[in-house]
């Protein structure tokens, strides 16, 4: 249940809301995470979350973002795609049929349009992050729809095949990666996605073309992050492209001996434990507004 208190201008909001809004033929729906206090006089970021394939948003509500948004005042959209997957520029003969009458990119402005109606939503301040499927599309999303967000941080996900000959973003835009080199389903090197769903370009080319679309420096710095648990089988190397328009950069999270998983959540094998992503990315968007 929802409730609204209003007192002083201050909007005090309660539990999660599913929302619903029509795009084209379809109804497509999000869960929405409000803070406790919400100040009309003071536009809020907005953190959209987009969820891997076969997930959706209830999964993605457990990863954090919620929690860092009571304490430090931001929204969270939690997008569902249709039928559990995103349509993030890759062909996937699967998909073909199922996808034609889907257009995520419309429903994402749509939905961001909706939030800012309701909400103080600040419009230099809006951030997209998601995994694998939701992380590729958070590629896609930055460079479809560069105009509306800020920054962007895809974790294990790359760019779509087709879509990196006509890489042209409208705006520069901060990009933080995070990829581990053992993914066996999203591949470092880039190549064909596990269970035939298309192809993604290596890591290093999709840092590269964020680098050089943001005109950020060639050389990037270089160094380890703390082995906080020298017993999870991974390290991570950061780079940082810094200097780009709009006091963009571009940093790449190298996650040494690392699988398919969201780095800080799970004790499984190949589950990066020397950090938590969600509390990396908060941060890094807090240092990238539009300017």
């Amino acid at each position: 249940m929802t409730f609204l208190i209003v007192l002083a201008g201050i909007l005090c909001q309660g539990a999660d809301e599913d929302r619903s809004i029509d795009v084209g033929p379809l109804k497509r729906t999000y869960r929405l995470h409000v803070p406790p206090k919400v100040d009309k006089a003071r536009p809020m970021p907005l953190v959209v979350v987009f969820h891997g394939g076969g997930g959706g948003a209830v999964q993605m509500d457990r990863l954090g973002f919620s929690q860092l948004a009571d304490r430090d005042g931001f929204i969270v959209a939690y997008p569902d795609g249709v039928e559990h997957n995103w349509k993030d520029g890759r062909d996937v003969p699967a998909f073909r049929e199922k996808h034609k009458d889907v257009d995520d990119l419309k429903f994402i402005a749509a939905m961001i349009d909706e939030i800012s109606k309701a909400y103080p939503v600040d419009p230099k301040r809006i951030y997209a992050t998601g995994v694998s499927n939701g992380g590729i599309f958070s590629h896609y999303v930055g460079m479809h729809l560069a105009d509306r967000f800020a920054a962007i941080a895809p974790v294990i996900g790359g760019v779509a095949e087709p879509e990196a000959p006509k890489f042209k973003p409208t705006a520069p835009l901060a990009v933080l990666m995070m990829n581990g080199t053992q993914d066996p389903l999203v591949p470092f090197d880039g190549g064909p996605v596990a269970r035939n769903r298309g192809r993604i370009i290596s890591t290093r080319e999709a840092a590269r073309l964020w680098v050089e679309h943001n005109g950020c420096g060639a050389a990037p710095a270089k160094s380890d992050l703390p082995d906080k648990d020298p017993n999870d089988g991974c390290t991570v190397v950061k780079e940082v492209w810094s200097g780009g328009k709009a006091g963009t950069e571009v940093i790449l999270l190298t996650i040494r001996g690392g699988t398919h998983s969201w780095p800080g959540r799970g004790q499984d094998a190949g589950v990066c434990r020397d950090f938590d992503a969600a509390t990396v990315i908060w941060e890094f968007f807090k240092a990238h507004p539009k300017p």
